[in-house]
């Protein structure tokens, strides 16, 4: 409460000092801080991108400074679930933070560090990276000096070798150059996303974990205690994920968001599904470590080509697909498909016997095209069998990514504290 005193001359009737007391009170709170920051969107996704160095000295190292400030940024912990009081946009794909620097790594150019930020809780998963915001981290780091000027050409392509932090792995993105800047406009047209934009062609390198396949196995037998057991394809190519067979969840596949973010008995199913499978991976070892790992693992259903309307109302029709996939982020499933998860998809249809591959027909697919709630995706993998394990070499996507706005982002100095 703020009291307001005040000393009156009686000829005047004119209070002196009259917000001594309020200015008192406000020394209690700290201003705002300015951050350079560059709001981007990669892919499906938006996120907040900001250079290390730019960052605060203390949000420059791990810990709870960093994740303080990122909350803040984003808007979260937001209790309504709209994050208005900060930059996110109220979904798994628009609650993202990056930060970015020149590279520690041999013959890389950046390491990128990547924060999926929860939207109703104070926590920042580091667990895993974002594909879709892999599109636009060449351009970031071109644009900011994080590349040197000798590997940008004039006019072409700029190949901007990434260290992916999270997950310790390389990745390349295909930057198009124009009059040496960076292209951002185009025709590339990417389902999920409203306006084409220039194509930016990204190669995940070895996306795969110590283990494709934590059990050893290509197809598991999932228990899940009052809920059923399942088949399920339990892999960890660019992202851990869970792929299962929407039929035996009682889906077609061909679902769109309302169909399950509507439905809180299916949205609990999915997570105490992601939790078991979570365990049976080896990533957690109880139930109750799940909800401190909310970007990891993704839980994914497949099912054969079918036609279905997209949610821009556009049809896909059956012959044009290899199979549907349809998956979750953070609790909701995703308006398209997350960058990652694609990743995983290809390098699981590539690969015999797989739910994903038997789904596309159960014949070689290095390059497959899924259909996803906003349309279509098409993308390739390389895999390799070695000493009874499965390896991905290498998968390849194409996304687009655009600057949308840049500057200083604003948040309350106690935020550091």
């Amino acid at each position: 409460m703020i009291f307001w005193f005040g000393v009156y001359n009686n000829s005047s009737n004119n209070p002196k000092f009259f917000y001594c007391s309020m200015v008192k009170e406000n020394m209690k709170y700290k201003p705002q801080i300015k951050i350079h920051a560059t709001y981007m969107r990669g892919g499906t996704s938006k996120g907040v991108f900001f250079k290390l160095n730019d960052l605060p000295k203390a949000a420059q190292v791990a810990g709870d400074v960093r994740d303080n400030l990122l909350l803040r940024v984003i808007g979260s912990p937001d209790p309504y679930g709209k994050q208005t009081d900060g930059m996110g946009g109220a979904t798994s794909s628009t609650s993202k933070t990056v930060i970015l620097s020149k590279s520690s790594q041999v013959e890389h150019d950046v390491d990128y560090l990547f924060g999926q930020v929860a939207i109703d809780r104070p926590f920042v998963d580091w667990s895993g990276n974002c594909g879709n915001l892999t599109a636009a981290v060449g351009s970031f780091a071109i644009n900011n000096g994080l590349v040197d000027s000798s590997r940008i050409p004039d006019n072409g392509i700029a190949i901007v070798r990434i260290w992916q932090a999270n997950i310790k792995k390389t990745i390349i993105a295909h930057v198009p150059i124009t009059n040496g800047q960076v292209q951002e406009t185009g025709d590339f047209e990417l389902d999920g996303v409203t306006f084409p934009a220039a194509e930016v062609k990204i190669e995940f390198v070895e996306p795969t974990a110590d283990k494709l396949f934590p059990t050893g196995n290509i197809v598991d037998d999932l228990e899940v205690p009052d809920i059923g057991t399942f088949k399920a394809t339990l892999i960890n190519a660019g992202i851990p994920t869970i792929f299962l067979n929407a039929q035996d969840i009682n889906y077609t596949g061909t679902e769109l968001q309302g169909d399950i973010n509507s439905d809180e008995k299916a949205l609990e199913m999915f997570e105490t599904i992601r939790a078991y499978g979570a365990i049976k991976m080896g990533l957690i070892d109880n139930i109750d470590e799940a909800k401190t790992r909310q970007h990891t693992p993704k839980v994914a259903f497949v099912a054969p080509p079918m036609s279905y309307n997209s949610s821009s109302g556009k049809t896909i029709n059956a012959p044009d697909i290899d199979l549907n996939v349809r998956a979750l982020s953070m609790g909701l499933l995703h308006h398209a498909m997350m960058g990652t998860a694609a990743v995983a998809i290809a390098t699981a249809c590539a690969i015999p016997g797989t739910l994903v591959n038997l789904a596309a027909g159960g014949e070689n697919q290095n390059f497959v095209t899924f259909g996803h709630p906003s349309g279509t995706l098409k993308v390739g993998a390389e895999v390799a069998l070695g000493n009874g394990e499965w390896q991905a070499k290498k998968v390849i996507m194409s996304r687009s990514a655009r600057v949308l706005m840049e500057g200083k982002v604003c948040v309350p100095g106690d935020v550091l504290e």
